[in-house]
């Protein structure tokens, strides 16, 4: 890039010494002549005395002449000069305009770009500086517009259990002398079951904003990822049994090191299962896949369930997306459980992508095995 800088720097250096040189000779060789003849016209007509009168100034006064010449010299130079560079003023009179116009306002203003010197670089940077400035208004007016449906679904998904709870406990504190102890039981049941729906949606969203903050230090060590996902499979089974799914973890050995955050990447997993068990039931069946390579590990979280249509996978991960777009509380959380995993994997170096189609959706992330520990969100737990 320097190399490339200099160049171009160098070419209108030599285009800019080319013209003056050019003009230089031009007017040099112009005034020569010019200064040889005219003197010597009026030395043969003052001889001759043809012209003497018209001629005599000239001769007598030989210095004024040539100082009249070298001025008509130096704007005979600037002539051709401003000729020579005339596609110099208008790029620069371009790139001036382009600039007006940013200034203004319109980042869309853009300078055509020719030749390979220091202007067509401005112009080029010019217009990379509009279409940066274009594009990070643009996402802060998607941030904008994200503020406002973080507080719209936030409403929405507190409030919903939080109406629950204030419904049943009122109940119980204005009709407690005439429920059953029966009632009263499994009303404090539902309060109570409404409340842990509500901690979890508030612990999802504290997560999601230490993770979108950036304030969250991996603490990393080497975990075994085969027994980390048949551990989460097996405290899923209450939920695979209710949900009536048939699990099976398959994976190409009975052990893999990965250096990770444990904690964090039992979040990830933790869910996509849950994710799985929620919209896969109807498959009754989940499968764990788990293939290694020399520098790599891909896990594949697999149910049967619906398809996801293809208009829909680009959205997955977007945060407080959701499939269903009712915000159906049996299915639902708040829609960042997905936005939280990707996150947490791209912490981890990694990737994570989905497919749906008639065999199957399949959540499939991808870790590097070893991470670099000089990463300032890294904190190593080996000491």
């Amino acid at each position: 890039m320097k190399s490339k800088k200099t160049n171009a720097g160098e070419s209108f250096q030599r285009k800019v010494f080319s013209s003056l040189l050019y003009s230089l000779l031009l007017t040099l060789t112009v005034e020569y002549f010019a200064a040889r003849n005219l003197l010597a016209v009026a030395d043969y007509e003052v001889q001759s005395g043809s012209h003497a009168a018209l001629f005599q100034p000239i001769a007598d006064f030989r210095l004024l002449t040539l100082l009249l010449l070298l001025g008509g010299g130096i704007l005979f130079f600037c002539l051709v000069f401003c000729i020579l560079q005339r596609k110099s003023f208008a790029y620069i009179g371009a790139l001036s305009a382009a600039m007006r116009n940013m200034a203004e306002g319109d980042l869309r203003a853009a300078v055509h770009i020719e030749g390979d010197d220091e202007f067509s670089e401005m112009g080029a940077n010019l217009n990379r500086l509009g279409e940066e400035l274009q594009s990070l208004m643009e996402r802060e007016r998607e941030a904008e517009k994200s503020k406002s449906e973080l507080v719209t679904n936030i409403a929405h998904d507190l409030r919903t259990p939080l109406t629950s709870i204030v419904g049943y406990l009122d109940i119980l504190r204005t009709k407690r002398d005439i429920l059953d102890a029966e009632t009263a039981v499994h009303y404090t049941e539902i309060a109570y079951e409404k409340s842990k729906k509500l901690e979890k949606l508030i612990n999802e969203l504290f997560g999601f904003t230490k993770l979108s903050g950036g304030k969250l230090v991996m603490h990393v060590r080497t975990l075994d990822l085969v027994q980390l996902l048949a551990q989460l499979l097996e405290e899923f089974y209450p939920s695979f049994s209710k949900a009536g799914l048939h699990y099976e973890l398959i994976a190409d050995r009975e052990s893999l090191s990965l250096e990770g955050d444990p904690e964090l990447l039992a979040r990830v997993f933790e869910n996509l299962i849950g994710n799985a068990i929620k919209y896969g039931a109807e498959g009754k069946q989940l499968r764990v896949f788990l293939n290694t390579a020399e520098q790599f590990v891909t896990v594949r979280v697999v149910n049967y369930g619906k398809v996801i249509p293809a208009e829909e996978l680009p959205h997955v991960f977007d945060r407080f997306y959701r499939v269903e777009q009712s915000r159906n509380t049996k299915t639902g959380g708040t829609g960042l459980g997905l936005t939280i995993a990707k996150n947490i994997v791209e912490m981890h170096r990694g990737e994570i992508s989905v497919t749906s189609d008639l065999t199957g959706t399949a959540f499939i992330v991808r870790l590097p095995r070893t991470l670099d520990f000089t990463r300032e969100n890294f904190a190593n737990a080996y000491h």
